[in-house]
């Protein structure tokens, strides 16, 4: 798999929605398959104030186990094994290297921060390509035509129309029904004596066991 689509991201954790979006994105525009490049717990953290619930080796093994299922899809560790986090144009250049015809795949929603928190932008758009999908109720071509930065490289900007099903799924929300599910296991645990606790875990709402 040469000519692919890299993904950047967080994946923490990652959903269906990334799943289904990288393969729409990989059939839409042809390529081999799409390569996935987790983001440093550090810099989710300290530079992009997320809260980061899963660690650089879990989330790592999250997309090899995934990878594994599909063949359209890889991984990549080589951000994770850098000293400090590196630049979006550094990691293409290296892939480069390796042999990958890549263009970045990128959600709608980071289509604002290209022009203003972004390194060699234009470097990334005419080396490499963009290609970018709709997120939630985005219109990638409105974004496009009000910012006069993008309006520059959107030669270089494949927009793609996001089917609708997974346009809302995130990762910030999975790991909000996490510390749903964490509280309400913990309130099980206080309720609820420790040697049957098990046995409740397994239980339906309505009484019944499950199989």
């Amino acid at each position: 798999m040469k000519n692919v689509l890299a993904f950047f991201g967080a994946f923490n954790p990652p959903t269906v929605a990334h799943l289904k979006l990288a393969e729409f994105a990989c059939r839409q525009t042809g390529r081999e398959g799409v390569l996935f490049v987790p983001s440093q717990t550090a810099y989710i953290r300290d530079s992009q104030k997320k809260d980061a619930a899963f660690s650089d080796e879990e989330r790592l093994n999250m997309l090899k186990t995934l990878a594994g299922h599909y063949p359209w899809m890889a991984v990549t560790d080589w951000e994770l094994r850098q000293a400090g986090q590196p630049r979006t144009y550094t990691t293409l250049c290296h892939l480069r290297e390796e042999g990958y015809a890549s263009s970045l795949l990128l959600g709608s929603d980071k289509l604002p921060e290209l022009a203003t928190g972004w390194k060699h932008v234009p470097e990334i758009a005419s080396e490499f390509g963009i290609v970018c999908l709709a997120r939630g109720t985005d219109s990638c071509r409105k974004i496009i035509e009000r910012d006069p930065f993008l309006r520059g490289i959107a030669g270089r900007i494949e927009m793609l129309e996001t089917p609708p099903d997974w346009k809302d799924i995130s990762s910030t929300e999975v790991r909000n029904r996490l510390r749903e599910l964490r509280a309400i296991m913990e309130d099980l645990a206080r309720m609820v004596p420790a040697e049957i606790l098990n046995f409740v875990k397994k239980s339906n709402a309505d009484g019944g066991q499950t199989d």
